[in-house]
């Protein structure tokens, strides 16, 4: 049983952790605190090659990793200055694997969880031999992306097909404001204001899983629910109700 919720802000987004601890600790027995960002707290000399080692270096090859000496440098600048951080896809379960190793023991105990929200885009390689952004990486030391909550889910046909012409016309893809401003479509976007409200569900995911080793709700609409669309995504955080009939007796 989860006793104790550790969660780490982003510093470069709009998700406000201390919203997210206080709807969680609403709807769950267990003490929830609010820490400074994870990379700050537990960085060291290490962790930049680690990030270095974890990038995707193409969408449809299983092996990961740029260690070149420029490539290490841009990861100490982006800790340092993670505004600048972006484009750039990382294996979740590497840099999982990585984090976790940097938690003290006294707080690796099984009534512990921690969760992590990140700045940077996660992926894990899926059956089909690709590449696949994701919004969680579950796990007793849970990442949430902020930046894959907008990116990892896919948008409205009707923004691939604007991009599409906007690319046969001109020869180039428009800037994404572009396609966002032209495109009426139930999606996120970056810095969009219901970030925080959608991140909610995630934390909870992490919470879930590992009190039940379930990872994600079938049902859609639940806040459990894994989306892969970005209409679903804000059906299942954002619109009532909160949670399907079996987990709104647990969390509703």
């Amino acid at each position: 049983m989860v006793e104790y919720v550790s969660l780490y802000r982003a510093p470069t987004t709009v998700a406000d952790a201390a919203g997210i601890a206080a709807w969680l600790d609403d709807r769950i027995d267990a003490t929830v605190e609010q820490r400074e960002r994870f990379l700050d707290r537990y960085r060291d000399e290490d962790l930049p090659r680690e990030f270095a080692e974890a990038r995707v270096v193409s969408p449809d090859e299983r092996e990961t990793g740029n260690t070149m000496l420029g490539v290490v440098r841009y990861e100490e600048r982006v800790l340092d200055r993670p505004e600048r951080a972006g484009g750039v896809l990382y294996d979740g379960f590497a840099l999982q694997e990585a984090l976790a190793r940097r938690l003290p023991d006294e707080e690796r105990s099984l009534d512990r969880l921690h969760v992590a929200l990140v700045d940077r885009v996660l992926g894990t390689w899926g059956a089909d031999g690709r590449w696949h952004k994701r919004v969680a990486v579950l796990g007793p030391l849970a990442l949430v992306s902020v930046p894959g909550l907008y990116e990892a889910p896919a948008r409205p046909e009707a923004y691939y097909r604007e991009k599409g012409k906007h690319a046969l016309l001109s020869g180039d893809t428009p800037p994404r404001e572009v396609l966002e401003n032209e495109v009426e479509g139930a999606f996120l976007v970056e810095d969009d204001p219901r970030t925080t409200d959608a991140l909610e569900g995630y934390v909870l995911q992490a919470v879930h899983y590992l009190e039940t080793g379930e990872a994600f709700c079938a049902t859609e609409g639940c806040r459990l629910f894994d989306a892969h669309r970005q209409d679903a995504l804000i059906e299942a955080q954002l619109d009532d109700p909160e949670f399907c009939p079996t987990h709104a007796e647990r969390y509703g």
